[in-house]
């Protein structure tokens, strides 16, 4: 299976802090890596740092090998990955469609019918073809992060990172974002999610890592991950969770 994402030695410092220690990691095409840990723990640093939205203090990341760097990371991020943050990042004053519309045809200069019609594909995949000329804030939480998976669904990556999509969402929202994203996950696009929901873990994932203090002290199946998990910090963070 080919290799979308390697991650070498990579070390993430703020100032005298580590928030990111020697992180080895490869995720193969088509693979669902969740990753989880305790708040604080490195998880989002890592995942900004694969696109490049942080840039590593030490290390490489290459996505497709091609190494990610601060020339071409722009570059890079168009042509191979899009992202689902925590707070949507949607343009408040652009309709859902031309949210959906603009990287496609500004950056990748898809011409506006092709793009239109690629977006109300997408807008289907997530349920809403009738939010099509409303504004983000005519939506609920949920239904911006909808949008904003269509979005990313849009630009046709191989790779979606996702940065705790359901981590601002009221409780009764979280469900509607987790059923679009399991529909995804059937599909062979490479999927890598910070999240705080195990039971998606437990779904859709191939591979569960756990990160604590900046480092990958886990990983394993979600079998072993949530029935036999070997490190003791593991364990007790699991016990927080589940009971």
């Amino acid at each position: 299976m080919a290799e979308i994402v390697r991650v070498e030695n990579l070390c993430k410092n703020y100032g005298d802090f580590e928030a990111l220690k020697d992180i080895n990691l490869t995720v193969n095409e088509g693979e669902k890596l969740v990753i989880i840990g305790p708040s604080g723990s490195g998880k989002s640093t890592l995942i900004r740092c694969i696109n490049y939205l942080e840039e590593p203090t030490k290390g490489k990341v290459f996505i497709e090998g091609k190494e990610v760097n601060r020339k071409n990371h722009r570059e890079m991020a168009k042509n191979y990955s899009a992202m689902v943050f925590q707070q949507f990042n949607l343009y408040p004053h652009l309709t859902v469609l031309e949210n959906l519309t603009l990287a496609p045809i500004k950056l990748q200069h898809v011409n506006k019918k092709q793009a239109e019609e690629e977006a109300f594909k997408c807008l289907k995949r997530v349920g809403l073809t009738d939010k099509a000329n409303m504004y983000p804030n005519q939506l609920s939480g949920g239904q911006q992060q909808r949008v904003a998976i269509a979005r990313a669904l849009c630009t046709k990556q191989k790779l979606i990172l996702f940065d705790e999509p359901t981590s601002a969402l009221d409780p009764e929202m979280v469900q509607e974002v987790l059923n679009v994203m399991v529909e995804l996950a059937k599909e062979n696009i490479t999927m890598i999610c910070v999240t705080h929901e195990m039971g998606f873990a437990r779904q859709v994932a191939d591979r569960v890592i756990f990160v604590h203090r900046g480092q990958i002290v886990e990983e394993g199946t979600p079998e072993h991950f949530f029935t036999n998990p070997e490190h003791e910090r593991t364990k007790a963070f699991l016990g927080k969770i589940l009971h």
